[in-house]
This record gives structure tokens, C-alpha cells and sequence, in this order.
């Protein structure tokens, strides 16, 4: 019988990050089909993260002594099956050459680095593992990298993340943001539009943003807050508009952006990056090129509050439609399917 078991394997830095929530989203989505098992391949993966969550960390030591049958240390390795990696992947690792080779061997391709794609594609020789599948998260990030593969949006758990049980009542309507907290997540020209929406009567929330304290002047209507400051769920209904545009960084899916559509919020996005695909501009969201295009929007939707209202049930929608039951288990039988057969 063929090992229906899933290795999935993450770095699992960082407990806020969009990829390690990737990966456990995954994972809790695949577990309604089968055994699914969590590696973290950082050595620098922090204790509390991997107990929460019932991750383990692989070592060359565990896997030679599985490899060699120690049972009295009793190790625990992937042991083959289907092996899963999340943003993560293989290169100058010496355990996948001491463990069982898998089944399967599936990469999701959750970022946009063209040099990694090598790197997943061609094995070293001795390694004998089977052809890399790729899962690419956007339609976007699939045309960039110009590789076959399947589509699978990013998983989202959209029954918790869900818009507000009462409508907000305030006199300031509250635009916000939410991201890691890296320079290369903020793009400079917003600054300025900060500034602008808080002198025409609306309060700026922005989580994931203390690397942005020395370049903007402390304001009561002003509230920046360290990453993981509040758990992403009640940030986002605490918001009124959603706003969202990166620096350097490439968003080639942009969960946060789907977790503030499935809260029913009306967002208004920068046109680069693979959510784009799925806002329809003027109907679930909206979206800019420019700095001014954006200051348009924002004055549209700060003096109209029926249009965010409207705006935010069409978002819930799509994001609804985007996973409903029948497209999640589609994409789970993408992983189960082969193993499984």
C-alpha cells in the first residue's frame, strides 16, 4: 500500500509571517483528507512556534539513525509518501539524501525568486527523488516564472476571518494596513498620503510598520504598531478601508489582502501583485497605479460610507466564492489524489 502520509516542510521563522501561515493553513486543510505531518528545515525555528503547532525539526543525526534502523532512538523523519515544501526547499541539505526518497515531490512556489526555481527543479544526482509539481499561488506569479504547474490560491480560513458582528460607529472612519514589519513592505510615497487622510478627518492604523517611526511625526491620529501586535483577525475589523502597497517587495498572492476582503472590508490596492487578479476595480475592491489614482479612491470612499459598505459585502463574496467547499477539495485532491491511489 502506498504511504498516504504528507510531509510538509516550512522554515517556521516566524510566527506571523504570510509563508508560515501558509504552510499551516495547508496543513490544517489537508488534514480533513489525511495524516499530514509538520518539519520545520530552519535549525533557527523558535521552540514556542513548533510546540504550538506540533512542528518538528529535522536533523542529519535523526535522519541517519532512521536511515539505519536505531530504534532505540527512535527518530522521528519523513519516511516518504508526499513531500510538500512550502517556500522552503532542499539545497545544501545533506538529510534528504538519508532519508526515504518520497512519492511525490510538490513545491509551493509562495514568492516571487526566479533563481529558486533551478534550485527545486534539478536534483543532485544521488538525491533520486521524483520530478518537482509545482503549485504556484496566483495566476500572476505563474506568467512571471513562465513554468507549468497548477493554481492554488493561498488557504485562508475564511469562518474565522469574517467582517465585524456590528457595524462601527465613529465619527473618523479608520484606514489601516497590516504586513511584516520590513521597510521593503512600505512604499515611501504613502507617507505622505497618511498625512493627507488624517488632516481630512480619518484616523490611520498601521500594523507592522515601527520601522516607519523615524520617518513620520507622531500624530493622535496616528497609530503604528509592531508586527503581531493584535492577532490579524480583530486588527482588520477594527478597520474601516483597507489600504495596501509594497516597497521593494513583490506580493505574489497577498493573503492579507484576501483576509481583509473575507472581513468585508473595501480595499484599495496598488495594481502590482497577484491579487489583482482577483479585484474587480469599482465592484469588490479597488485598485491604483498611482499615487494620485490612490488619493482619488480614498477621497470617494471617506465620503461615502454606503459605497465601503457596498464595496466590503462584494469583497466577502468573492473571497467566499474563492474558497467554497467544492474549490477546497479540489485542491486538496491535488495532494491526496496520486498517494492516495
Amino acid at each position: 500500500m502506498a504511504n498516504r502520509v504528507i510531509h510538509l516542510f516550512n522554515g517556521f521563522l516566524n510566527p506571523h509571517g504570510g509563508s508560515e501561515s501558509e504552510a499551516l493553513a495547508l496543513a490544517e486543510q489537508l488534514r480533513a483528507h489525511g495524516e499530514v505531518k509538520l518539519w520545520a528545515t530552519s535549525s533557527r525555528s523558535p521552540a514556542a512556534l513548533r510546540e504550538t503547532h506540533g512542528i518538528e525539526r529535522i536533523t542529519l543525526g535523526q535522519a541517519a539513525r532512521g536511515r539505519l534502523g536505531n530504534a532505540a532512538d527512535s527518530p522521528s523523519i519523513p519516511d516518504g509518501g508526499t513531500y510538500v515544501f512550502v517556500g522552503a526547499h532542499w539545497r545544501n541539505r545533506l538529510w534528504p539524501l538519508v532519508v526515504p526518497a518520497p512519492q511525490r515531490l510538490i513545491y509551493v512556489f509562495n514568492t516571487f525568486h526566479p533563481k529558486i526555481l533551478p534550485l527545486t527543479s534539478q536534483h543532485p544526482p544521488l538525491l533520486r527523488w521524483p520530478k518537482t509539481e509545482y503549485v504556484f499561488i496566483s495566476e500572476f506569479q505563474k506568467t512571471l516564472l513562465d513554468t507549468p504547474g497548477v493554481i492554488h490560491p493561498s488557504p485562508i480560513d475564511i469562518a474565522r476571518f469574517t467582517p465585524a458582528a456590528q457595524p462601527h460607529r465613529r465619527s473618523r472612519p479608520v484606514i489601516g494596513r497590516l504586513s511584516r514589519d520590513t521597510l521593503a513592505k512600505h512604499d515611501p510615497e504613502d507617507l505622505a498620503l497618511y498625512r493627507e487622510w488624517m488632516a481630512a478627518g480619518a484616523d490611520v492604523k498601521l500594523q507592522g510598520a515601527s520601522c516607519l517611526a523615524d520617518q513620520i511625526e507622531a500624530n493622535p491620529h496616528l497609530e503604528l504598531l509592531p508586527e503581531g501586535a493584535r492577532a490579524a483577525v480583530d486588527f482588520l475589523r477594527s478597520l474601516d478601508v483597507f489600504y495596501y502597497r509594497t516597497g521593494s517587495h513583490v506580493e505574489t498572492f497577498g493573503r492579507v489582502v484576501f483576509e481583509a476582503m473575507a472581513c468585508g472590508l473595501p480595499v484599495v490596492c496598488h495594481r502590482r501583485g497577484g491579487y489583482a487578479n482577483s479585484i474587480r476595480h469599482g465592484e469588490n475592491g479597488f485598485l491604483f497605479d498611482t499615487t494620485q489614482e490612490a488619493r482619488e479612491i480614498m477621497q470617494r470612499l471617506l465620503a461615502q460610507p454606503l459605497l465601503r459598505a457596498k464595496i466590503g459585502a462584494q469583497a466577502r463574496r468573492t473571497v467566499e466564492s474563492l474558497y467554497s467547499r467544492s474549490a477546497l477539495e479540489r485542491r486538496a485532491q491535488f495532494y491526496h489524489g496520486h498517494a492516495m491511489a
